[in-house]
């Protein structure tokens, strides 16, 4: 894997996080100072400490409200109705998915003392607190699902700054465990929160608050030990205009193909991963030949079992790809071990099986997520505008979120008669066969990552 040596020269090119074909025609940009992008060096363990604790806690407050506090919220005030909780999230996830590459754009041109990020990950936080607020005490399902998308934009843009660190900071021979690491806090802290927001159940305010308020505070912490530092200095890269504006929310492949063939095995794998996880409850309902409210419990454990198979799986991927020095063999890794999950999960009609076939997908998401993270961060078009970039691979995952629970109901009716058994092993397959092409996509077609 080639060694990112830019920031140790007083001049270079505009950074590319790594050297692509397509990047040497004359159209390149003009050499530039190095301050344009903050240096990289080795980030120490107090560092990383806490920026996992700071991935927790945005994860704390954002995760909640979408696992449990919402369905809780919107049961009180549309019973029978739980359509409208889809409602509620796909509106505000379209919101975010719309303002996102505007948001990193404004951050990679941001020029103050605090930095481009820390701005961004202490407004957004204050802003998605407050917004817990209105969606604890909100009358109706139309006023929390404004609220609710204030709280999105607000929590997923503290995220969306947390990332961007990692981009400007991180270097390549630290970017795989610290990948995995942070995946595991995102992971673990939605399940602890839950645990939390159960204590305080009585209180609709306090389900909201208080996993969002400890979030906020461990988001904060972390520009309070580690400033950034004062980005005044950096040269800018130009200004916000209607033109840079429309142009964030794509790239060029043809100028950038690593970074696009990332894209799109990332957009092949999630969804896969989509197609096969979205109906998971009324899945096991019909394996097990249970009713819906009876597999809760089940669906729990499985849940339990896969975070500590997901953690495993980010560790062991991310620390073994720093170590080896190789990427893409991880992420087609990932892929296979998640293809065995789905595949055993199409077959499975017993307990044992749903619960092997759970454990291999939840492990090969995490080794696939954890080890293509830090290939994000290798193949990035240019470090100085990590934010708008981020956001734009950030369409890979989000889209195919929104997508394939529109298309998988066709799916699992496809070829039933009326009345019939829903088709999930059908299903499931495709999410199979999806989830290896995007990590043969990922292998085969990067060049400048190993």
């Amino acid at each position: 894997m080639p060694h990112d040596d830019r920031d140790a020269r007083a001049v270079v090119p505009r950074p590319t996080a790594s050297p692509q074909k397509a990047d040497r025609s004359p159209a390149q940009p003009p050499a530039v100072p190095a301050t344009e992008s903050p240096p990289m060096q080795e980030v120490g363990r107090s560092y990383l400490l806490w920026l996992m604790i700071a991935s927790f806690g945005g994860s704390l407050a954002l995760m909640v409200p979408l696992s449990y506090s919402l369905a809780v919220r919107i049961s009180d005030l549309a019973p029978g109705h739980e359509e409208q909780l889809g409602y509620v999230t796909g509106s505000a996830q379209f919101v975010y998915l719309a303002l996102s590459p505007l948001i990193g754009l404004w951050s990679d041109r941001t020029r103050s003392r605090l930095g481009r990020r820390t701005p961004f990950m202490i407004g957004g936080t204050l802003l998605g607190t407050v917004a817990l607020v209105g969606v604890a005490l909100a009358p109706s399902v139309l006023l929390l699902g404004l609220a609710w998308a204030v709280g999105m934009v607000g929590w997923s843009t503290t995220g969306q700054a947390v990332q961007s660190v990692q981009a400007d900071r991180v270097p390549e021979q630290q970017r795989g465990r610290v990948s995995a690491l942070t995946s595991v806090m995102t992971q673990i802290a939605p399940v602890i929160g839950i645990g939390l927001a159960y204590t305080v159940a009585s209180s609709p305010f306090l389900v909201f608050l208080v996993p969002g308020v400890l979030g906020a505070v461990l988001v904060v912490l972390f520009p309070v030990f580690n400033p950034e530092g004062d980005s005044r200095a950096l040269v800018r890269t130009g200004g916000v205009t209607l033109r840079t504006m429309s142009a964030s929310y794509g790239f060029s492949p043809r100028r950038y193909p690593d970074f696009g063939w990332n894209w799109l095995g990332r957009f092949v794998f999630f969804m896969g991963l989509y197609f096969s996880t979205t109906f998971g409850t009324f899945f096991f309902a019909q394996r097990l030949d249970l009713p819906v409210k009876e597999v809760a419990g089940i669906v729990a454990v499985i849940g339990t079992i896969g975070v500590v198979a997901a953690a495993g799986g980010a560790i062991g991927g991310g620390f073994l790809s720093d170590k080896l020095g190789r990427r893409k063999l991880f992420a087609l890794i990932g892929s296979t071990v998640f293809v065995a999950g789905a595949v055993t999960e199409a077959f499975a009609h017993s307990l044992p099986q749903l619960v092997v076939g759970a454990v291999l997908m939840q492990f090969g998401i995490a080794v696939f997520s954890a080890v293509d993270q830090a290939i994000v961060f290798a193949v990035l078009p240019d470090r100085a505008e990590a934010g708008r970039y981020l956001a734009v691979i950030g369409f890979a995952q989000k889209i195919p979120s929104a997508v394939a629970p529109l298309i998988a109901p066709l799916i699992v009716t496809l070829g039933v008669g009326d009345g019939g058994e829903k088709n999930y092993t059908q299903l499931y397959l495709l999410g199979a066969v999806l989830a290896l092409v995007g990590g043969l996509i990922v292998k085969l077609k990067i060049k400048s990552v190993r």
